[in-house]
């Protein structure tokens, strides 16, 4: 996708500047998330504290081979396809989740008190509901319809990694029905995420809904909350020994594959794309030796930032990823979509927008994790401006697109127009 962006603007430097990008996501939304959430399996499995656990992970990551990566997968899927069966039978059955979902009660001893004397445990009433006020605290109706709608064209239309497979295709019929097919598979983390999830609040009320900062600290190392433990623990409770062992097993294989799939991405991003600039005669032995040391810088900083990680949105990892998101991919977005769609937009329109959009996706990303939030039973004030308490990330991701539109339409406009062999890639 960086090589249609050179073919349509010409010049470098916007290719280059969605190359170091992709390595800042690389490290804010892939290696950091997956490095917790293998954590959080190794945690809940032989009680390692946050840092051992992922020592533990990087040690199985560097014994890993790539040969077997994809099988690992498929039988991590067929496991959570199992996993989900049993869950709902647990609870009894898919009515039985959605009624006893809100009606679910934990023990005192585990839940905190806001401010209002409410249960910070309490599940809201809206649990089922999507289309929400738009200034919901969870997810605001137009973040929901607008805000996600942007980050899935960013990773379904933009990212390298998807792109590729269809990329992949025999011919252009074959791109398109897969597309197609793809996106009626996307129903189906209902039933392979959210459904388990729930199983787990209803199995579980007390360790998964603990909201106690002294007792969420003992059970999952985070003071904010636990939730992000409910499919270990379905894992570790609801399978037999074996299973579980095969099941815990693959679900690392799958991510030491993740990682070592991103390793081996990023390392070819830095080197072909941004060393060889600075070094053009560098050897293959060169460019081997700095690879393999950048993919460590990379290691070094996502384990640094793990911690912010679990401190993140309440402590909650999908909502981590996408505010992540949200501050960083709405730009890229709005000069794809341009690019497309409107000839008039040149390479210094299209640049400039991209870099209007990464400062203030930056200030709203450095302010944001500047902060840490009290948990909803500490009954403190949240310390952060209302610009950030206030404007969801998702609206955020909205505002920020918009302003990378205008600043890439209004430059454009106001510089010479790009010749029309660009226009006609």
């Amino acid at each position: 996708m960086p090589e249609y962006l050179r073919k349509r603007f010409g010049g470098q430097r916007i290719r280059i500047y969605l190359s170091v990008l992709a390595l800042l996501l690389y490290v804010f939304t892939k290696i950091s998330a997956d490095l917790y959430a293998g954590a959080i399996f190794i945690n809940q499995s032989i009680k390692l504290d946050l840092y051992g656990s992922v020592v533990a992970l990087l040690a199985i990551a560097a014994l890993f081979t790539i040969a077997g990566g994809l099988s690992a997968v498929i039988w991590t899927d067929f496991a959570q396809t199992i996993l989900m069966l049993i869950g709902i039978s647990k609870v009894g059955g898919f009515s039985q989740v959605m009624q006893n979902f809100g009606e679910i009660i934990v023990n005192d001893s585990y839940v905190g008190y806001g401010s209002n004397n409410e249960s910070c445990s309490a599940v809201p009433d809206n649990y089922m509901h999507l289309l929400r006020s738009p200034s919901d605290p969870e997810l605001p109706a137009t973040g929901m319809i607008f805000g996600l709608t942007i980050n899935a064209i960013w990773y379904w239309c933009s990212d390298q990694v998807i792109v590729q497979r269809a990329l992949s295709a025999k011919d252009l019929s074959h791109a398109k029905g897969s597309c197609i097919l793809a996106g009626y598979l996307k129903l189906l983390p209902l039933f392979l995420l959210v459904i388990p999830g729930m199983a787990a609040r209803i199995l579980f009320p007390n360790e998964v809904g603990c909201s106690n900062p002294k007792m969420c600290k003992e059970i999952c190392g985070s003071e904010l909350g636990c939730t992000n433990i409910a499919y270990p623990k379905l894992v570790l409770e609801l399978m037999p020994a074996g299973a579980r062992g095969l099941m815990i097993s693959t679900m690392l294989a799958a991510l030491m594959s993740s990682l070592t799939s991103i390793f081996n991405s990023s390392s070819t991003i830095f080197t072909m794309d941004i060393w060889r600039r600075i070094r053009k005669q560098a050897s293959e032995t060169e460019l081997l030796i700095v690879g393999r040391l950048f993919v460590l810088l990379l290691v070094i900083i996502s384990v640094v930032w793990v911690p912010i990680v679990q401190a993140a949105q309440n402590s909650q990892l999908f909502h981590y990823i996408q505010s992540v998101t949200s501050f960083l991919a709405p730009p890229v977005c709005a000069v794809y979509i341009l690019a497309i769609t409107f000839e008039r937009v040149n390479e210094q329109g299209a640049f400039w927008g991209l870099m209007a959009g990464l400062v203030v996706g930056m200030i709203r990303f450095i302010w944001e994790f500047s902060y840490k939030v009290p948990s909803c039973a500490s009954r403190l004030p949240d310390p952060r401006p209302a610009i950030i308490s206030k404007v969801h990330y998702l609206n955020f991701g909205i505002i920020l697109f918009i302003i990378s539109c205008t600043v890439t339409v209004v430059v454009s406009y106001a510089t010479q127009p790009i010749s029309t062999r660009h226009v006609s890639c």
